[in-house]
């Protein structure tokens, strides 16, 4: 699912040829003072909107959804591949170029899972008419698996409704992903080794944007729960394909004991969150230090897995999210507004972790 901010046969139509493009200039910083975490920042892409950027198992690509016109004229998100070695950045497109696409993650392999609506329909789908409060749309999307190799892409695991938001354990062996095939939106597990599909949340409320610690075991996520009169409200909203995502907290839970726990206790929208290396913490992004001012800025955010020791990372003075570490827990990889060109633009960045 795409910025807080409103972010089956494919033979030889997947790949696009790479593409060069320079980087502009921009007045704003790419590091600030505050930033104590982050060293030797670089920027991985230059215009319009890129997020969800995440490692490879090597630790030498990432893949990321854009709608970036320049190489990216279709309109809506499509998927792409980057490697890191590449500088200047080249920027292979693996998705079909149909409809609209999200939440892509490497499978250890080499493979790339993402969800599309391209099995529906070809052009991009109009989000669902909606007045009042600020509303994530949820698409048809479906999930499939692109072979880079090959340039075969496959559906996997399809259901009616949406299907997104699929990562990798650490270890290769599962795959978590929200579902809407239950009624709800609620994470599901999908063991490789057994072929086995398990949900994991049955609470009313929305649950997404899973990721395993480095155990392989543990799960972090984000959700809403909504209480009293909030219920009503919230399926009425997912009746209309969609969910409100301004109240949300993180929580852990081991793949085996399926019992939550709470991890931020705090106002607004916490969500993107993501293991430390350490396996003790939690980076996330949030706007409960700005609701004073609207809550229309985020940053990203350390806290111990009980939930102590909150301690602020990032300081663009609009946007920071989607951060996710690599393999090695050597860099950062986040989308943030910084050093934009135009208002609102969100780019990719990588920098130095620094402890």
């Amino acid at each position: 699912m795409r910025s807080i901010l409103g972010v089956a046969l494919c033979l030889g139509a997947c790949a696009q040829t790479p593409q060069k493009t320079a980087e502009a200039p921009s007045t704003k910083p790419l590091l600030y003072p505050q930033e104590k975490h982050l060293r030797n920042v670089r920027q991985l892409t230059f215009g319009g909107n890129n997020a969800e950027g995440y490692f490879d198992p090597t630790g030498q690509k990432v893949v990321f959804q854009s709608d970036w016109v320049e190489i990216n004229p279709q309109g809506c998100d499509q998927i792409f591949m980057l490697d890191l070695a590449d500088n200047p950045p080249r920027y292979r497109r693996i998705s079909t170029g149909k409809g609209r696409t999200t939440c892509s993650y490497f499978l250890r392999d080499g493979r790339i899972i993402y969800a599309s609506t391209h099995g529906v329909s070809d052009s991009c789908p109009k989000p669902p008419a909606f007045r009042g409060r600020y509303a994530w749309p949820l698409y048809e999307y479906d999930l499939y698996v692109y072979d880079p190799r090959t340039d075969k892409l496959e559906a996997f695991l399809p259901a009616k409704g949406y299907d997104a938001e699929a990562t990798l354990s650490p270890d290769g062996r599962f795959l978590v992903f929200t579902s809407a095939r239950a009624g709800d939106l609620d994470l599901w597990l999908y063991d490789f080794e057994t072929q086995t599909l398990r949900q994991l949340t049955k609470e009313i409320g929305y649950d997404g944007g899973a990721f395993f610690g480095p155990d392989s075991r543990t799960i972090v996520w984000r959700a809403s729960r909504p209480k009293g009169p909030q219920v009503e409200s919230y399926k009425a909203l997912l009746a209309q394909h969609l969910v409100e995502p301004t109240e949300m907290q993180i929580f852990l839970m081991h793949i085996d004991s399926l019992v939550p726990h709470q991890v931020t206790n705090l106002p607004g929208a916490n969500w993107a969150p993501f293991f430390h290396p350490s396996g003790k913490k939690i980076i996330f992004s949030s706007n409960h230090h700005t609701l004073d001012k609207g809550g229309r800025h985020f940053n990203l955010f350390l806290i111990n897995t009980d939930g102590t020791g909150l301690e602020q990372v990032t300081f663009d003075p609009e946007f920071d999210a989607f951060p996710m570490f690599s393999p090695d827990g050597k860099k950062l990889i986040w989308a943030s507004n910084r050093a934009g060109r135009k208002p609102r633009e969100t780019n990719l960045f990588i920098a130095d972790w620094i402890e």
